[in-house]
């Protein structure tokens, strides 16, 4: 027999609407009749009717979460640190990809949408604003993160993207490197910003800006990851000068900048120094250990996560409200020849 909400408030002397409060966390319910409640429901197994508690409420209690890549470790940190916020406040997550697709990314927003969400977050892989004037309409919250649009005023969270790029190339420059490379990541505003503060620095420092030591992320790589930071890491050592730091968009592109520098005999960092940027969790584990920016994946996590759930039923309706986080240098063997 199905176990219902109102069986456990009979058994243990209580009101449905305590029990209720239990399950969504509700701060004015004591500890202990908190901790007798959901024992009772452990005992019990019960599984409460969400369809039912959302026809009620008019809330899913369910957060969307759109990435432009799973297999990225920087989506999994920040998922993992979005998920602990959600579950402290009672919501769940749904996961999704858009594969950095943007005509996926609008099949995957109405998918989420017609399944009720309370709100989206959303790492876009639009290359304009545009599109995300459907998801305005829909009056439905939602907040970005990683990737911003210009002109756009919505709810976000991320770094500083161009001071990462001025403190990478900053580092470099202290350790005596001075044909300092930029491998780019795709034109969205995270590889924007640190293209802008890799430029930015070396003209305050007044070093020249040489398009030939700035490579793109090539057409036959796989988009932000190894291969496309091996494959333009080679292109620039195959130079008549090439350049003895390489600042990369991220940390999967410095991946394959190492190896390219090691498969072409260079010895890092006394040849060729190699900064990242993301703070990958592996990176203090590698044959040399990667220097990085670190993007403070969780804690993006952790603020989207509040942000989001605080949107929910606020009324009046709350003005965008950006959440900037401060890039951090972590110099480890791959850069440090001083």
């Amino acid at each position: 027999m199905t176990v219902r909400m109102k069986d456990i408030a009979r058994e243990l002397g209580l009101s449905v609407v305590t029990v209720s409060k239990v399950l969504r966390n509700h701060s004015d319910i004591s500890a202990e009749t908190r901790e007798r409640v959901l024992k009772r429901m452990r005992e019990l197994n019960y599984q409460p009717d969400l369809a039912a508690r959302a026809l009620v409420t008019g809330k899913s209690y369910a957060i969307g979460l759109i990435v432009p890549d799973l297999l990225h470790p920087f989506f999994g940190q920040v998922a993992l640190g979005l998920g602990v916020t959600l579950r402290e406040r009672g919501y769940c997550l749904i996961l999704a990809s858009s594969e950095e697709d943007p005509n996926l990314e609008q099949t995957e927003i109405q998918h989420l949408l017609s399944r009720r969400v309370d709100a989206l977050i959303l790492a876009s892989a639009q290359t304009s604003a545009e599109p995300l004037r459907a998801l305005e309409e829909s009056h439905r919250p939602y907040v970005l993160i990683d990737r911003a649009f210009p002109g756009l005023l919505a709810n976000y969270v991320g770094i500083d993207d161009r001071m990462a790029g001025q403190i990478a190339t900053a580092h470099l420059v202290a350790q005596g490197c001075r044909r300092i490379a930029h491998i780019r990541g795709y034109e969205v505003s995270t590889a924007i910003g640190r293209f802008d503060g890799y430029c930015s620095e070396l003209v305050r420092r007044g070093m020249p800006v040489l398009p030939e030591l700035i490579a793109p992320i090539p057409p036959q790589g796989d988009g932000h990851g190894p291969e496309s930071g091996y494959i333009a890491a080679r292109s620039l050592f195959q130079l008549p000068e090439p350049p003895d730091g390489i600042f990369c968009c991220n940390d999967p592109i410095a991946l394959g900048a190492l190896r390219a520098a090691v498969e072409s005999g260079r010895e890092v960092p006394k040849d060729v120094a190699i900064i990242g940027c993301g703070n990958l969790h592996y990176s203090d584990y590698l044959r040399i250990p990667l220097s990085t920016i670190d993007q403070q994946d969780r804690h993006i996590g952790h603020e989207a996560g509040a942000l989001a759930v605080s949107l929910v039923g606020a009324k009046p309706v709350r003005p965008p409200r950006s959440v900037i986080l401060e890039p951090k240098l972590i110099a480890r063997r791959s850069s440090l020849r001083k």
